[in-house]
């Protein structure tokens, strides 16, 4: 991390590459290296315009160069989406709570995303791949609004690159010509009729859009799973990244400090959890 909270490191814009209508994944160079951990965030500077949080969706192994999958939804990100390769950005970090990953060895992993929510949870699957002998079993399931919103599309296809080591299922919420994959919001394909898990000791990892992740944990904790194994990645209302503004937070806890990775044990009884 920088010595300097609020000073970001100056960065540019290696690649763009287009993953849906909505969804850019960005490679940036940071002029130091940025080490970080899955689940980890960081702040993205654009400058002169502002600054804003994400959640790296590269191998954590990798710190000279640094991808983040974004959806433009705001100011800062529909200028991100306007920008080219070769322009000049900021990034200061890392910051919050990371996967406790060493907790997960030797268990059943199941990782469940929605939307642009697999970008961050794709750190941890590649955290994960670095050492895939040292877990049970690794199972991803996946869903999106339609085929065309499908983010890392041909990566998921190909298993990942992980070939029959990844148990994957992809689902849309709606069909479209040409697709023959399964059609059905996310908790459908965790029942027990596509989803073949260990509720009882295994670890379920989740992040994507609020309501999508409210339903899929009730679906879990239908399965069996502990409320100490389910980890949610919450990104909400985060701004200043420090815990210095308040915008992100949560009952007791702030997001960006105390988070952004929660065990369902430790946020479920919070009225306000599933707000807007």
């Amino acid at each position: 991390m920088s010595q300097n909270l609020y000073m970001p490191i100056p960065a540019t814009i290696e690649r763009i590459a287009e993953e849906t209508p909505n969804i850019k994944t960005f490679t940036i160079r940071p002029r130091e290296p940025v080490p970080f951990e899955a689940g980890q965030f960081v702040e993205l500077t654009v400058p002169g315009v502002g600054e804003a949080p994400f959640t790296p969706s590269s191998s954590p192994t990798i710190t000279d160069e640094m991808e983040i999958t974004i959806m433009k939804t705001g100011h800062v990100t529909d200028f991100l989406h306007e920008m080219e390769e070769g322009a000049p950005v900021g990034v200061r970090g890392p910051y919050g709570r990371a996967y406790p990953i060493d907790d997960f060895k030797g268990r059943e992993i199941l990782i469940a995303g929605g939307g642009c929510g697999v970008g961050p949870l794709r750190a941890l699957l590649l955290a994960v791949a670095e050492d895939l002998d040292s877990y049970k079993r690794v199972i991803l399931r996946y869903g999106a609004r339609s085929p065309v919103d499908i983010v890392f599309r041909d990566a998921q296809q190909r298993g990942w690159n992980l070939g029959g080591a990844l148990d994957v299922m992809v689902t849309v919420d709606h069909d479209a010509p040409g697709w023959d994959g399964h059609v059905g919001v996310l908790p459908s394909i965790l029942t027990e009729e596509y989803l073949d898990c260990d509720p009882d000791d295994g670890i379920a990892v989740m992040c994507g859009p609020p309501v999508m992740m409210q339903f899929t944990v009730e679906a879990l904790m239908e399965r069996g799973y502990r409320a100490e194994n389910i980890f949610l990645s919450l990104e909400r209302n985060m701004s200043c990244g420090v815990g210095k503004c308040g915008h992100c937070r949560l009952g007791k806890y702030y997001i960006c400090t105390d988070g952004p990775v929660f065990s369902w044990d430790e946020i479920r009884d919070n009225p306000t959890l599933w707000d807007d």
